[in-house]
């Protein structure tokens, strides 16, 4: 094997805005919301499959607080065809985020059961979970931030969250079913369907940070929650995060999941869309992505493992096909989900890499390796990035790393 360049590990201070105490927070925008549900009434809280840091808190913050008005939560999930597109599935979602009857003290009710709302003069139907909308309301929490297929003024979110994860599978089909434009422009059109015939009262949005850290959270009344999506969707752009250099000829992931990102990584940090009909982002530009692990809370799914050029033996045998190709087929990007060169370690991963990279010579090839698309503040990165990248005000050089590739274990336990 060509020899490896010198490795340096880094870490971006870019110090970001963060909410210390996220159930204070939770309470005063609750309160700050202006909402009051009546004793007894039953009150559906819609959780998605978003890897959002301090899920568990937020749901259970906004969980006592309805008991204490003396409402009867329980929780249903609001992830379109994720899970396998099974309420089993779904439930194991939540509880590997820690949303469980046990854990919360109240019921989850898993079903894919959708009632049909009135759809107007749409093109698509109007879907909602049957067991939300027999509830007195439903509240919903979500994370927003830039979508991975499509960039509009609603992209992943609370609107999002009322058209395609209340909708349920046959929801999220209907969207998807229309491609970008659906998603872009139909999918607030159903939301504003849902929002206006459906019984959402309340939404809870959440923004992270460029460090995966709880940065905003805001709750608005039904009536606002468009305003308040389009709102936060500004703030979550503003703070992505990015790789510490824009022209590479590999990046090194060591894991993707539906946790990390819809669509396992996400294509504004690697600057791949693999959507036929659509440009390719102009930046990040990298001609070689390696995979090499899925996560454990993604239980098995690996859409958008068609983003990455070579995978490892390990990634390959993790994947659950059904679960990965009921998400990529109800999406219908079947690109995303085309399995890439497989190589039988780390070692040849690289090899296979350089070569196609047109880089034979590893030891002056541009590499990064980071743990995943979300967890950027660190990384590794090669000697012919040195000089750029320690010159960034925001970057601190650690020092040289050792050893780099070989080993079984990911970048966060080194």
């Amino acid at each position: 094997m060509s020899q490896l360049p010198r490795f340096f590990r880094i870490r971006r201070h870019d110090n970001p805005k963060r909410i210390v105490d996220v159930p204070n927070a939770v309470r005063s925008e609750l309160a700050a919301a202006g909402i009051r549900f009546k004793p007894g009434s039953r009150v559906a809280v819609a959780v998605g499959s978003r890897g959002i840091m301090n899920l568990a808190a937020i749901v259970r913050e906004t969980v006592e607080w309805l008991k204490e008005q003396g409402a009867r939560p329980f929780i249903v999930p609001a992830m379109g065809s994720h899970g396998g597109a099974t309420a089993e599935g779904q439930a194991a979602v939540l509880r590997e985020y820690g949303i469980s009857q046990e854990a919360l003290g109240v019921p989850v009710t898993s079903s894919m059961e959708v009632a049909e709302l009135p759809r107007g003069d749409l093109p698509v139907p109007v879907f909602f979970d049957k067991k939300a909308l027999e509830a007195d309301a439903t509240v919903i929490i979500n994370r927003v931030k830039p979508h991975t297929s499509f960039h509009g003024v609603h992209e992943s979110g609370l609107v999002k969250m009322v058209a395609v994860g209340l909708g349920k599978h046959d929801g999220a089909t209907s969207i998807h079913r229309l491609g970008v434009n659906g998603l872009r422009d139909i999918m607030p059109l159903v939301a504003a369907q849902g929002l206006r015939h459906g019984n959402v009262r309340l939404g809870i949005a959440v923004v992270e940070n460029s460090n995966d850290e709880t940065m905003f959270v805001r709750a608005a009344p039904a009536e606002r929650i468009v305003e308040l999506d389009r709102e936060m969707l500004v703030a979550a752009k503003a703070a992505m995060p990015s790789l510490p250099a824009s022209d590479l000829d590999v990046l090194v992931l060591d894991e993707i999941g539906k946790d990390i990102s819809g669509l396992g990584m996400d294509t504004n940090i690697v600057g791949r869309l693999k959507i036929p009909g659509q440009p390719e982002p102009e930046a990040p530009r990298i001609k070689m992505i390696i995979v090499r692990s899925l996560t454990a809370r993604t239980r098995g799914n690996a859409a958008g493992i068609g983003l990455a050029d070579i995978i490892t033996r390990r990634v390959f045998e993790a994947i659950d096909f059904r679960a990965t190709y009921e998400n990529v087929l109800t999406s219908t990007f079947l690109e995303r989900a085309k399995i890439p060169l497989i190589a039988e370690d780390d070692e040849q991963a690289l090899r296979f890499a350089g070569q196609a990279a047109g880089m034979p010579a590893l030891a002056e090839a541009r590499i990064v390796r980071v743990k995943n698309t979300l967890r950027l503040e660190e990384a590794w990165i090669s000697e012919a990035l040195h000089p750029e990248v320690s010159r960034l005000a925001s970057v601190e050089v650690l020092g040289e790393v050792a050893r780099v590739f070989g080993e079984t274990r990911l970048m966060a336990e080194l």
